[in-house]
């Protein structure tokens, strides 16, 4: 039996996460085979208004006793957004090692977006989950003075960069690719990201001597994003780079809605965690309108990290059979279909799979 700790969050994602849920449940009718037991935690923002804490003290000790981690969305105006972050976020990714952050980017059948008409977009983005830019260090004094200052450190390590690079080579061999593209700025940080292109380059040429390696500047990379998406492949990038580009590329295929995400621990020491790129959205929280794709497709993510890679082909599949359909359509893809409405075509079509 697996067991999945599914943590609803805030706003909208209290209201897609429903439909993952009832997509889960139609799996498993499907299939008697596919044994999860899912836990419901309450914690998020709601919890900290009424608690002080985003969660308890004994929090990851708990979700430290699951396989996996189904997260929603977190992020409400009652509570600073760095609480949030740095409260709950941070030290699931952190204290679990989840140091990928993995982010497909595809062109859906029946999805028309302006940048992706008529191109075949299929990459995949490694993003690091747990240091560079996202490190908690550095530190702001003189308040309210003339000198007053904020230093906010990088902090790259040669063990995070290799391990980054190398869960994204062992994809590229996996899955036939031939060529990783490497997100950089060594022309202008010369310390952190000059040490980040040495690295890169020494552990693909030790252990994906096939693969080719590009380094792109990171402002470049974004023009190419939008010019020519289709001949990427694999990108491997820092944590603020990596973020920067996995939101453009939810936009390039259709936008945040269909767009999900994996913090992985490859190594299966701790539990992953599989959100969707999405927030909280508080301004349609409670409408019954949110698109509950992103979150469907980060469940079936996580059937393929748990070895059920067929579950996870047949939620991908449903997903773009109801899509291309075209009768069902959340607003934010051009439709008029509620969230339940979505996720129940969603659900239909596996029943129909059979």
């Amino acid at each position: 039996m697996v067991k999945i700790a599914v943590i609803p969050g805030d706003g909208i994602g209290k209201e897609v996460m429903t439909e993952a849920l009832k997509v889960l449940a139609q799996l498993q009718r499907d299939d008697p085979s596919l044994q999860i037991d899912t836990t419901i935690f309450p914690w998020s923002s709601d919890y900290y208004v009424q608690h002080g804490f985003m969660m308890p003290q004994d929090a990851l000790a708990t979700l430290r006793n699951y396989d996996a981690i189904l997260f929603g969305a977190i992020g409400d105006a009652r509570v600073p957004d760095d609480v949030t972050v740095w409260e709950f976020i941070m030290p699931i990714r952190k204290q679990f090692q989840q140091y990928v952050n993995f982010r497909p980017v595809k062109s859906l059948q029946g999805i028309v977006s302006p940048l992706a008409k008529n191109m075949d977009i299929d990459f995949v983005i490694f993003r690091e989950n747990t240091e560079g830019e996202y490190s908690n260090s550095g530190g702001h004094i003189y308040q309210n003075q003339p000198q007053e200052m904020a230093i906010q450190n990088t902090i790259m390590t040669r063990l995070g960069i290799e391990k980054i690079v190398q869960a994204a080579c062992n994809y590229a061999n996996q899955y036939g690719k031939s060529k990783i593209t490497s997100a950089t700025k060594s022309n202008a940080i010369i310390h952190s990201m000059k040490f980040w292109d040495e690295h890169t380059k020494q552990i693909v040429a030790r252990t994906a001597p096939t693969l080719t390696l590009e380094s792109i500047y990171i402002d470049a990379l974004v023009a190419y994003f939008v010019e020519r998406p289709q001949d990427f492949e694999v990108i491997v990038a820092s944590n603020l780079f990596g973020d920067i580009l996995s939101d453009l590329g939810s936009a390039i295929v259709g936008g945040l809605g269909l767009s999900p995400s994996a913090n992985i621990n490859p190594e299966k020491e701790y539990p992953s965690m599989f959100e969707p790129v999405h927030g909280s959205a508080p301004d349609i929280a409670g409408k019954g309108i949110a698109n509950p794709i992103a979150q469907i497709w980060s469940l079936a993510l996580l059937l393929g990290h748990i070895g059920r890679p067929d579950a996870e082909k047949r939620v991908v599949w449903a997903i773009e059979a109801v899509l291309q359909a075209g009768a069902v359509k959340t607003a934010d893809i051009g439709g008029e279909a509620s969230t339940s409405q979505m996720g129940d075509a969603i659900c239909q079509a596996l029943a129909n799979s059979k």
